[in-house]
């Protein structure tokens, strides 16, 4: 039996087509792996920021509840869903979208009485001012090289005075070795460099890309597609989460931030 060698990590350069191309192909490769791992703390119906467990339904990032009500919202990076299925439950109007035909597959495995669309977060295919909100947890944003033109095309996609809500790695995490444990508390690269985090094949073709923004480039990303800064919100570790997720533990939740959400709105 011949066997797969493991991907070389590596920084280096990966442009759009590439990055898209390896997300696509890790998350359909990934998809069972990762529902399996994680399904448990996801719930079919939960909508999770990230793996502090911050739950919209407490946090309210997209507004109460109670005025999601026939609300059309966009979940970019949707996975299998769940947060488009919480969102249902609320009675809004729910379209999941995700690159991953695999992921997706997920979603329809577990239910759904809401579309699922496989596209590119950087080419939405709807039509201009279709929805009233659009979210992302931990979807498109980190893996794209070019985050201004996801912005852009969801401020396009969002009616005036629409929210987008998006979680990413927290940019400071990647000054620290992605380890949950002490190894992972001590700086070890510098948090300026922007060069991507690529894993590769013995050809040098990658199959896994995630792209570094600072804070700062964060917040002038949102700005560049369009769009207000209502607030960044940094969740806390809670007491009650004792699971390790790659490298978030509670010991490094509670010295340092994981997750980054950024709120904002099109004017």
């Amino acid at each position: 039996m011949i066997q797969e060698q493991e991907p070389e990590a590596v920084r280096r350069t990966a442009g759009a087509t590439e990055s898209s191309r390896a997300s696509r192909g890790w998350w359909d490769r990934n998809a069972d792996e990762y529902q399996r791992e994680h399904g448990g703390f996801l719930g079919d119906d939960r909508f999770v920021w990230g793996p502090e467990g911050l739950d919209e339904a407490e946090a309210a990032l997209l507004g109460p509840a109670a005025d999601l009500k026939g609300r059309d919202v966009l979940e970019i990076g949707a996975g299998a869903a769940q947060c488009s299925r919480w969102l249902a439950a609320q009675g809004a109007r729910p379209v999941a979208l995700d690159l991953s035909h695999r992921q997706l597959q997920h979603a329809l495995r577990i239910g759904s009485a809401f579309p699922v669309v496989e596209a590119d977060a950087g080419a939405l295919p709807f039509a201009d001012e279709t929805f009233d909100l659009a979210c992302s947890a931990y979807g498109a944003v980190p893996f794209v090289s070019d985050p201004v033109r996801v912005m852009r095309e969801v401020r396009r996609v969002l009616r005036p005075g629409g929210r987008w809500v998006f979680s990413v790695t927290h940019p400071v995490r990647w000054a620290f070795p992605d380890e949950p444990g002490p190894e992972g508390l001590s700086v070890a690269a510098s948090y300026f460099d922007r060069t991507p985090y690529v894993e590769q094949d013995e050809h040098g073709r990658a199959v896994y890309v995630e792209h570094h923004r600072t804070l700062g480039d964060r917040v002038r990303d949102v700005v560049a597609g369009g769009f207000r800064l209502v607030d960044l919100v940094e969740p806390e570790w809670p007491a009650w989460n004792d699971q390790e997720w790659g490298g978030w533990s509670p010991l490094r939740g509670n010295l340092i931030p994981g997750t980054a959400i950024f709120i904002c709105e099109r004017d």
